[in-house]
């Protein structure tokens, strides 16, 4: 007694061939009454089953269909599971990257800048890292009372924080800058500064002057002068003045501030 069932399914081209007298509505219509000479083109394997002989009809096809949902399940499991460790790895990389804070060297070169809104008195500290660029803030004000005084010296290691954790400075100067509150009007003590619409407004326009080099910010023209075609001597005099000097304070002008040392160069010269 045979105990298995092999069934083999092909996939069979061919092509009829009819002989017309005529090509009509009506011949053309009737093709399918007649088979016509049949013409084997191509046969091809398509697949072959195997089942055990009384063995109830259908259960083969449910065991395809179980094996299938199986290797389906498994690749999403697969995929999900690799794209849940993708996620987790990015988030980790971010958070490290997110959370490194760049602390400010223990001496550290900065400036300060008194200038007056109304009859305000503002100062306003900076503090850089080795390579000019900012870390830290203060503001320090003469009329206003303990608890804006709070507000200022808080708001101002916060902006510091977020300079050190690799915010751009950019970011808080679109944030703040063109802020309205009082005081504000007329600046006193800036050259570059005419006007601000508020204490914030003046701070991160002054600091965007300096670091960032936003001349359309500025109220004043710059005079910086063009360091093209320095002499190799002037270069090396500038690499000097460039190491000990705020990048804040020459407002990137390190060219202009060369000619007004040039006394301090006579007489390293001399020394030398």
């Amino acid at each position: 007694m045979k105990k298995f069932l092999v069934e083999t399914y092909y996939t069979c081209t061919f092509k009829t061939v009819h002989e017309l007298d005529e090509l009509s509505e009506k011949s053309m219509s009737e093709i399918d009454k007649d088979d016509g000479v049949v013409e084997v083109i191509d046969v091809k394997l398509n697949k072959r089953k195997t089942k055990k002989l009384g063995e109830a009809p259908g259960n083969e096809k449910k065991s395809d269909l179980k094996n299938d949902l199986n290797v389906i399940e498994k690749t999403i499991d697969t995929n999900l599971k690799k794209k849940i460790q993708s996620e987790k790895l990015e988030k980790t990389i971010t958070k490290s990257k997110s959370s490194s804070r760049f602390k400010m060297p223990d001496r550290r070169k900065g400036y300060i800048q008194k200038a007056s809104i109304g009859e305000h008195k503002i100062y306003l500290h900076t503090g850089e890292y080795d390579d000019g660029k900012i870390g830290e803030i203060f503001i320090d004000t003469n009329k206003e009372g303990e608890l804006v005084k709070a507000l200022m010296n808080n708001f101002a290691i916060a902006i510091s924080l977020g300079l050190q954790y690799g915010v751009p400075l950019d970011e808080f100067v679109d944030a703040f800058i063109d802020t309205k509150f009082e005081p504000s009007g007329k600046v006193e003590g800036n050259d570059r500064i005419l006007s601000a619409t508020s204490i914030l407004d003046y701070v991160f326009r002054e600091l965007a002057i300096s670091y960032l080099g936003k001349e359309k910010l500025a109220h004043t023209p710059s005079i910086a002068k063009n360091s093209e075609n320095l002499a190799e001597e002037d270069d090396k005099f500038l690499k000097i003045v460039k190491n000990i000097t705020s990048k804040g304070f020459v407002r990137s002008n390190y060219e202009e501030k060369l000619v007004d040392l040039s006394d301090i160069r006579l007489n390293l010269k001399t020394k030398n």
